[in-house]
């Protein structure tokens, strides 16, 4: 064992797979480490990770040997005393599919070993003590995800410095299938909340044509009242690496009743609150969505950075949720504006008042809309898009392989901003070609003699789009879209 040596992560061929050099300090009275050091580590080029639990396998004999299995979980090797040969194979899917990788560990070495790759090691000395920490509590239902190959496979040909006949082997690990034959690791899974509501539905459809709905969980409030902490009881959140959070109340004049006011905070503040605390304890990613009614709407066109002032109790429970969920260190915060996708919208709303006009009903000729408040759509399709590209998906994954910076980007459709009266009047002009049956009105006096309570709307709804097209994704013109939405109606 080499003393005094500076930390340094090099990676191996198998990616993702790092082996460490530990500093270890040694005089005659025995040696100290730093064993983990996060911060130290990350510095290095580890990979943020985050134990949550440490195990120890004390082998009493030489050529003692376990393996090869492939575990749901990153994890941390290295001994405590004595030494042991390591064998790693990527039992992933993908090209890598594989790949072996060997080493010998003794107290100045660790290997980072990422989740899916699998684990072996044979003792070399009598009472290695052989330590590892992971980032995933044991379960019974996670151990059903387990991978394995066998120590033995001719196609691997693993170099064992001591001869497998000559080792102890437990009677599961000599039966393990060869690799031709082995199972790659599944992906992690991702629960996706709010499942029924127009961007949940977009999230499934959009899993669905990828190909990811074997590994795509779904809920609504009726099965997981995020808002309730007795319900994260019902939830086994080892199995899960993403949570996609498409729950919200959007009722924006209704948040400014008694009843509507609990509700709000309930599903925009407290649900979101509950639900980042439990994904920072675990390292869940956290995809969240977001309004532009956290902003006052005085300047034409937000940035990801403008301070909050939300004017209403709607975009003051937005703001609280988007401030809770910036906790969680795997978070992305999508910020919308103007959502409409499949059920009750805008845009649906003014195709049927437009068929209404058509047809000759006496009691509507005209519609008013307001003039005065600006921004532009943001379509679900391209939402889901957005919060798949920022996972890091891209054509052909069935899990992430290249995330985006954690933290809140703004998603509408690109193009120029537009006026609620201007939309209106498009869609009149697509559905029938009565786009003169829309009459531009300010937002006082739409809501003059209003029943009821109304929500203040912020004047300017455009947010800016640099940042998210600074990662590769460009949103689809809203325009287009609208057209092309118009068409399937």
């Amino acid at each position: 064992m080499e003393f005094e040596r500076e930390l340094a992560a090099t990676e191996s061929p198998i990616d993702g797979l790092y082996v460490v050099d530990l500093s270890v300090h040694g005089d005659d009275r025995g040696w100290f480490k730093e064993n983990w050091q996060k911060a130290k580590m990350e510095a290095a080029g580890l990979p943020s990770f985050n134990p949550v639990q440490n195990n120890i396998s004390f082998n009493a004999d030489r050529g003692v040997t376990r393996g090869i299995h492939a575990e749901p979980w990153d994890k941390f090797i290295s001994v405590a005393c004595g030494s042991v040969f390591g064998a790693w194979v990527d039992l992933r899917p993908g090209k890598g599919f594989g790949t072996v990788f060997t080493c010998v560990i003794d107290p100045s070495v660790a290997v980072f070993v990422p989740r899916g790759v699998g684990n072996a090691f044979q003792a070399l000395e009598d009472g290695t003590a052989y330590t590892y920490l992971v980032n995933a509590h044991w379960s019974a239902e996670l151990k059903k995800t387990y991978t394995f190959v066998n120590l033995a496979d001719p196609e691997l040909a693993i170099q064992w410095p001591i001869p497998l006949e000559q080792c102890t082997l437990s009677e599961a690990d000599q039966h393990h299938p060869f690799l031709a034959d082995a199972l790659a690791m599944g992906p992690r899974r991702t629960l996706v909340t709010g499942c029924n509501g127009q961007l949940g539905q977009a999230v499934r459809s959009l899993a669905e044509e990828r190909g990811l709905a074997g590994s795509f969980d779904y809920c609504d409030i009726d099965t997981f009242d995020m808002s309730n902490p007795a319900a994260y009881d019902g939830i086994d959140w080892s199995l899960y690496g993403t949570v996609i959070n498409c729950g919200a109340y959007t009722a924006v004049d209704a948040a400014e009743t008694e009843e509507g006011r609990r509700t709000c905070w309930a599903a925009n503040a407290q649900g979101p609150a509950l639900l980042a605390a439990t994904c920072a304890a675990r390292g869940i990613t956290l995809a969240h969505v977001s309004s532009d009614y956290v902003f006052d709407g005085v300047e034409e066109l937000h940035g990801e950075d403008e301070p909050f002032g939300p004017l209403g109790v709607y975009g003051q429970s937005k703001a609280a949720g988007d401030l809770a969920v910036a906790v969680a260190p795997a978070h992305y915060i999508l910020r919308s504006s103007w959502v409409v996708g499949r059920g009750k919208n805008f845009v649906r709303t003014m195709a049927a008042l437009s068929d209404r006009v058509a047809d000759g009903d006496d009691a509507l000729e005209q519609v008013t809309v307001v003039d005065d408040q600006i921004g532009a759509l943001t379509f679900t399709d391209d939402m889901a898009r957005a919060i798949f590209w920022l996972l890091g998906y891209r054509e052909g994954d069935v899990e992430p392989s290249e995330p985006a910076p954690f933290g809140t980007y703004n998603l509408t459709g690109a193009g120029e901003a537009a006026s609620w009266a201007e939309i209106a009047r498009t869609v009149f002009e697509a559905r029938n070609g009565n786009g003169s049956a829309v009459v531009p009105v300010t937002t006082e006096a739409y809501y003059e003699g209003a029943k009821g309570p109304v929500a203040p709307r912020p004047h300017f709804s455009g947010l800016d789009l640099a940042k998210i097209r600074g990662t590769g994704f460009e949103p689809e013109p809203w325009r287009d879209t609208l057209a092309a939405y118009m068409e399937e109606l």
